[in-house]
């Protein structure tokens, strides 16, 4: 695969994390669209064209915000549009069409440029191979309503080679990929990376800051990088997943106007790590790896089933602050988080959270954990 179909350059628009309005007595927070408009206008102005969406994020408002932002003011050609099929929108062969109808509908498009099975794993790979899902993508290839199929990964080096050899169609593998699960033993990014080299797969690339981890990193860790004397924590990140060969795609979930300009100021004429700043990185992981943290990138897809309301990612967020920081000011914040939400004593074990954890967190315990920090004193 020409790394043309991914456009000129390597920084995608991942549209997860949008900026939002809170609403205000009771209403839904909303996309900011008019800050929205002007970063997509940035970021196609400096010669970018890859956007990433999914009907699960921001409960189908970043399909919207497609629509309002995107392809209701630019003309098709001008963009690259990326679209999922996610295991909990569909449970029979026969769903599976409407709802991809009902996603071109929802962004104002008439093909998606690339459709992925969305986060496979050993937990929904059986549903996708029992309602041909497969299959299905290829018929909707062929119907021009998908240019390319592919899918997003969350599991283990092994599952990856199992799925490539059943499934060589595949055009393109986007895996989760920063320095600092490189060789983390659960999330094996070099390893899944490895194994989409060996299948000759082009890599797209999502989570390269860790969920914003990697831009707020502990004063240590950001020490080593601030003595290369230029650039943001964020974009030795981005840039350290840009650098490897076979990754024609790094997807930035921004949320802000600044954090747009941030990222394409170094990927504009993208230049990979050289030996200087990679020795930086390592010593910057070295000191995140001593720092005992819940690995959680807020995701969010935990948060909507749960039955006692807990806004799990941000209180694993007041942990981690309190350990990488010393920030005992955490306290009050999991008050504030807490109130007119559940609390972590609160979880009641029924385990939905971690079916649908990407990063296959044990939630359960860790609420133990944040129970214990915050709510026995």
């Amino acid at each position: 695969m020409n790394v043309s179909l991914f456009g000129p350059k390597k920084l995608g628009f991942g549209m997860m994390r949008l900026p939002m309005i809170p609403g205000e007595n009771g209403a839904p927070d909303r996309v900011d669209t008019d800050q929205v408009c002007r970063m997509v206008d940035d970021f196609i102005a400096r010669g970018f064209c890859y956007f990433d969406t999914a009907h699960g994020y921001l409960g189908g408002l970043s399909e919207q915000a497609v629509r309002t932002c995107l392809s209701s003011r630019y003309p098709r050609d001008r963009y690259l549009l990326t679209d999922k099929l996610s295991d909990s929108f569909f449970h029979k062969e026969e769903d599976i069409r409407p709802f991809l109808e009902s996603q071109l509908e929802a962004c104002g498009v008439e093909y998606f440029d690339f459709y992925l099975l969305h986060a496979l794993s050993r937990n929904n790979y059986e549903q996708f191979c029992r309602c041909n899902a497969f299959e299905v993508a290829q018929q909707l290839k062929a119907e021009r309503k998908i240019r390319h199929v592919g899918f997003s990964f969350h599991d283990k080096p092994e599952f990856l080679d199992r799925v490539l050899t059943e499934h060589p169609e595949i055009e393109a593998v986007q895996i989760q990929f920063n320095y600092a699960d490189f060789e983390d033993p659960d999330v094996q990014s070099h390893a899944v990376y490895d194994v989409c080299r060996r299948h000759g797969k082009p890599v797209i690339i999502m989570e390269p800051v860790k969920g914003g981890r990697l831009a707020q990193l502990p004063a240590a860790a950001a020490a080593e990088l601030e003595k290369l004397h230029g650039g943001s924590a964020a974009s030795y990140a981005v840039r350290f997943a840009a650098s490897f060969e076979g990754v024609e795609m790094v997807l930035s979930g921004m949320s802000s106007a600044e954090q747009m300009q941030d990222n394409l100021s170094y990927m504009q004429d993208f230049r990979p790590l050289d030996g200087a700043e990679k020795a930086a990185v390592a010593r910057a992981c070295t000191v995140l790896k001593s720092q005992d943290i819940i690995p959680c990138t807020n995701c969010r897809y935990c948060v909507a089933g749960c039955p006692k309301n807990i806004l799990i990612p941000d209180l694993f967020a007041c942990l981690n602050a309190r350990k990488q920081y010393q920030d005992w000011d955490r306290d009050f914040y999991y008050r504030v988080t807490t109130e007119g939400h559940g609390k972590a004593s609160d979880c009641i074990r029924c385990g939905q959270c971690e079916h649908e954890c990407p990063q296959h967190l044990e939630i359960r315990e860790l609420l133990k954990k944040v129970a214990a920090a915050f709510e026995n004193a």
